[in-house]
């Protein structure tokens, strides 16, 4: 049995580190082949060290603190808006008819499409910047979870009320753990498009962040700089989002899930 849990851990740990090997081998492999102008792809060892670099100077730590922030607050306030309309939306037939198209006309919009606009209405100070990952957040978050709410089951409220439950006992204790999902689903879609969303808010005039680092050194062609941004963004995102997987699991344990083995 011991034997069976170290070779199934070990699988795993294989499994997820082999992609990510894979991948600097191929960067290595092109970067070094000469098939492409070395000035064009550093290689990763490059790109190691200008990290290093950048980290102990300090200015990629408060690159990486700034948006963070930014897309943390972003995503709060478009997720706390986004439930209860796309509750709302995917609940009451009336809703869903009055506002669908609105949402569907405004998500349809690039966020960096709106950033003259908003230049123009908030200036160029932090709430600026935040306002366009709000906009990209809410309108991922509400399509989730309207949809979600969309597909639950009247049979469950309709044996809570055979039940005698209240109808503030059936949201507590039906609508709100069924939804649970949903929101969770919600939040960490607004994340990946909150995050995706960064260098566009980042072009508000930003001084700091990890946007703002790769679109100065893309001005001074800096490469290797550039590299490091993405890779920053990439990083900090997939953390936020493994954190945001173990709650999920945590917060509903109670779900039956088919998982392939």
């Amino acid at each position: 049995m011991r034997e069976n849990n170290i070779f199934t851990s070990s699988r795993r740990l294989l499994l997820l580190i082999s992609p990510w090997v894979i991948l600097v081998a191929l960067w290595a492999g092109i970067a070094q082949s000469g098939l492409v102008n070395p000035s064009l792809m550093p290689t990763p060892a490059q790109v190691a060290l200008k990290f290093k670099e950048l980290l102990f100077s300090g200015r990629l730590l408060l690159d990486m603190l700034m948006s963070t922030q930014r897309v943390f607050f972003g995503v709060i306030c478009g997720i706390a808006l986004a439930v209860p309309v796309g509750f709302l939306i995917g609940w009451y037939k009336d809703a869903r008819t009055f506002l669908d198209p609105l949402i569907n006309f405004f998500r349809a919009l690039p966020p960096i499409a709106l950033i003259p606009l908003v230049i123009v209405y908030f200036g160029i100070d932090e709430p600026a910047k935040i306002i366009i990952l709000f906009y990209a957040s809410f309108f991922a978050g509400v399509i989730v979870m309207y949809e979600g709410v969309a597909q639950i089951s009247p049979i469950f409220i309709k044996v809570a009320r055979t039940l005698g439950a209240t109808e503030w006992e059936i949201f507590v204790k039906v609508i709100v753990p069924l939804t649970t999902p949903h929101i969770l689903t919600a939040l960490r879609v607004a994340l990946g498009v909150a995050w995706a969303t960064l260098v566009a808010s980042e072009l508000v005039a930003a001084q700091q962040g990890l946007g703002a680092l790769i679109q100065s050194a893309g001005s001074f062609f800096q490469i290797d700089v550039i590299y490091v941004g993405i890779i920053s963004i990439g990083a900090i995102a997939l953390t936020m989002d493994l954190a945001l997987r173990a709650l999920t699991r945590r917060l509903i344990r109670w779900q039956e899930r088919v998982e392939s083995q």
